[in-house]
This record gives structure tokens, C-alpha cells and sequence, in this order.
């Protein structure tokens, strides 16, 4: 009996042993455990860290904004991350000073070069589309524009831009990110300025978006919709056209049969007013291009957007691109909700652009270097 009781209390020695053993490997478990899950946690919000300590911005290669870069580049598809996050890791970034990368900007130039060639096609020129050239449309293929020598004599002799010839652009979208941005002054400082569809720039949204403009381009369906195809009141559409100064237009007048007519009338009604203005008409085939170079990057949409034209173009004819009202959702990078344009919220006809594609491409051009994307305030 005493035995028993012996080997009992020896056994029941040998579970307590066993059990603190037990106790300790849970605890150091859970300990190790925990360490982990805060690294990753530190891992994933390191960021934040950075920005509690944050005294001005961080120099372009520094660790910390190499790694801020890495977040968005490892988001290779828009449907990887919610918009709430690709936001967060936006917004972080813009604790790091932008900085052109010159190997990364001359190889995507190279790319724009073999593919699209601005610098000779982004027009219809005399040169690139000689009188009797039969001209295919971008969209009615079958439809063809024989170039008689009344639509010749619109054309300009060449190209009237040449490859990196301004030194820093900037194109301005439309979005109403660029409201109360205050960005009006550093847009008009740029050598060149191109604008999309006849934007306001009166008084009232000047401090923002500036007034400055090389080149805007003319959707003919605002012709069509707002100035009745200049049918009739063609004074209003000229008195529109002169707060632009002494800027040329560009119109897709190629781009399908409908577009021609209404694009032609635009330069005949700037000739009846003696207007030295220049009335440029895209190439159909530069269109067509620019449309598959960015169906490989990823944007695959029935129309590029005129914005992604224009950014398209400037990147070859500059050598450093700014971009400023470029935004493609509902709210602001912060979460709070803006309107679809900085002048009213008139949304496009869905199903038409794939705008969340293009400005996702233009947040990982910023991240390599390429584009600067401004969405933020400008001191």
C-alpha cells in the first residue's frame, strides 16, 4: 500500500513536471507567437512609425521611401488590394520627395518611340499624310477619307513639336482632386500646359488649375451637345476658345465618320474670324497605337481617355511630366468624397474609359520615377 501510494505520488510528481514543461512550452509559444503577429503588424503599418516621425520629406532612395515604393509595386493588378488600401499606401508615399528616374523615363520613352512616335504622328500633318492618301479611320475601319485638297490645305506642313523639345509639362485632367489644391500657380510655371476638353479656367477655379494652355483638347461631342455642331451661334464657341489664349486645339476628327464634320467646321469657323489659333486633328493611326500600348499596360477600355492621350504625347515631348487632376474615384486619397469634376459631378458614360486602370498606371509611373502625380495641396 505504501508502495502504491509511493509510485502514485512519484507519478503524480512526474505529471507536474510535465505539466509546467507543457505550461512553458505554451507560454513561450504564445510569446513567440505574439512577437510575430507584431512584426507582421510592424511590418504592414512600419509606415506609420515613419509618418509619426515625420519632419519634412524623405529624400527619394532613402530606406524608408524604397520600401513606401515597394507597398505600391508589389500591387501588380488594380483587383489585388480594396481601394482603401491602395489609398493608405498612396497617401504614405507622399511623405517621400518625388525624383525623375532617368533610366526608368528614357526606357518608357523608348516604348512610346517603337510603338507611337508623337514627335511625328500625333498629328495629321502634310508630311505624314500626303494629298490623295486614301485615311483609314481609328474606329470605322471600312470607312475611309480620301484627302482631297480642300482637307489638305487644313493640315499643318509638319509636326509642330519635336521630341523632349519643353523641359517640364504639365497636363491637367479634369478631377475634382484639383479642387482647393492651390495648385494654379506651380501649373503655370511649366514650359508647356496641355488641358482636356475645354475646361474652365475663369477666375474662380484659376487659383487651382492655373490659366496657362498650349494645347487643350475638343471633344466634337461637345460641339455637337453644348454649341449645336456650330450650325448656328458660332460666336459663343470662339468666345469660349479665347479664354485659352493664344492656344492650339487638337480634335479626334479621325477617330469615326461622325467626328469629321464637326472637327472641319471648328477650323473653317476660326478662319472666318481670322483666329491664328492652330486647329490640330489627331492622327487616326497614332490613336490606334497609343489604344494597344496601353491595352498591354493593362487599360483595355473602348476609349482611352482624352487625359491619357495628352499625358500619352507629353511624355515624349517632354522631358519631365507633372501631372495634376488625375483621379479616378469617388473620394480623395484621405477618404473624403469629391466631386467627378473640379466644375461640376457630371459622371461619363459608364462602361466607356477604364479611368481606374489609367490613374493606377499613373501611380506606379510615379513610383518608378516616371510621372509626377499630384493629388495633394501644392505650397
Amino acid at each position: 500500500m505504501l508502495r502504491r501510494k509511493k509510485a502514485y505520488a512519484d507519478t503524480s510528481s512526474g505529471k507536474d513536471i510535465l505539466g509546467n514543461r507543457s505550461l512553458c512550452f505554451i507560454f513561450i509559444c504564445a510569446f513567440g507567437l505574439v512577437t510575430l503577429i507584431q512584426q507582421i503588424l510592424s511590418g504592414k503599418n512600419y509606415i506609420k512609425r515613419y509618418l509619426g516621425n515625420y519632419d519634412g520629406p524623405f529624400e527619394y532612395n532613402s530606406t524608408t521611401c524604397r520600401e513606401l515604393r515597394q507597398e505600391i509595386m508589389d500591387v501588380k493588378v488594380l483587383t489585388m488590394v480594396k481601394t482603401s488600401d491602395l489609398f493608405e499606401r498612396w497617401r504614405n508615399l507622399q511623405i517621400c520627395r518625388w525624383e525623375q528616374n532617368k533610366e526608368e523615363t528614357s526606357n518608357f520613352k523608348m516604348s512610346l518611340s517603337r510603338c507611337c512616335n508623337a514627335p511625328s504622328f500625333l498629328f495629321t500633318t502634310k508630311r505624314n499624310t500626303p494629298a490623295g492618301t486614301k485615311l483609314r479611320y481609328e474606329v470605322d475601319t471600312s470607312g475611309i477619307l480620301p484627302i482631297t485638297a480642300e482637307v489638305f490645305k487644313m493640315f499643318p506642313d509638319d509636326m509642330p513639336y519635336s521630341k523632349s523639345q519643353f523641359k517640364k509639362c504639365a497636363v491637367v485632367g479634369n478631377g475634382g482632386i484639383i479642387k482647393n489644391s492651390k495648385c494654379g500657380k506651380e501649373i503655370d510655371s511649366a514650359d508647356f500646359v496641355f488641358r482636356c476638353n475645354i475646361p474652365p479656367i475663369s477666375e474662380k477655379y484659376s487659383a487651382d488649375v492655373g490659366t496657362k494652355t498650349d494645347l487643350v483638347s475638343i471633344n466634337p461631342s461637345i460641339i455637337t451637345e453644348r454649341f449645336q455642331k456650330l450650325e448656328k451661334w458660332r460666336r459663343p464657341f470662339y468666345e469660349v476658345l479665347q479664354n485659352y489664349e493664344n492656344s492650339s486645339a487638337v480634335l479626334p476628327a479621325f477617330y469615326n465618320t461622325r467626328n469629321t464634320d464637326v472637327s472641319f467646321r471648328v477650323k473653317y469657323m476660326l478662319d472666318d474670324f481670322d483666329s491664328q489659333r492652330g486647329v490640330f486633328f489627331f492622327h487616326p493611326q497614332y490613336l490606334l497605337n497609343v489604344q494597344r500600348f496601353w491595352a498591354v499596360q493593362g487599360v483595355r477600355a473602348k476609349r482611352l481617355s482624352s487625359g491619357l492621350m495628352l499625358v500619352t504625347a507629353a511624355l515624349e515631348m517632354c522631358e519631365e511630366v507633372h501631372l495634376y487632376g488625375f483621379w479616378a474615384f469617388p473620394m480623395n486619397p484621405s477618404g473624403i468624397f469629391i466631386t467627378h469634376h473640379y466644375y461640376d459631378n457630371v459622371k461619363p458614360r459608364p462602361g466607356f474609359h477604364a479611368m481606374p486602370h489609367e490613374i493606377f498606371n499613373f501611380i506606379h509611373m510615379h513610383t518608378r520615377g516616371i510621372v509626377n502625380v499630384h493629388t495633394g495641396q501644392c505650397t
